[in-house]
């Protein structure tokens, strides 16, 4: 079953990005996912099956 992440979400991930953030923000669902790292804001392509085994938490977005 294919976890619940929308786009403006926030994720932890296991690995941290070499610029030191493990946080990383969601640009764009589907089969990928674009994300683009909090702190240094490099965006990457990753696949679901790929996303879904290296998320360690996730912080919904506060819809206003």
């Amino acid at each position: 079953m294919p976890i619940d992440i929308g786009v403006g979400d926030r994720i932890i991930l296991k690995k941290e990005h070499p610029c030191g953030s493990n946080e990383w923000e969601v640009l764009r669902v589907g089969a990928d996912f674009r994300i683009k790292c909090c702190g240094c804001s490099h965006q990457v392509m990753i696949e679901r099956h790929v996303i879904e085994k290296r998320v360690k938490q996730i912080k919904k977005a506060i819809d206003s």
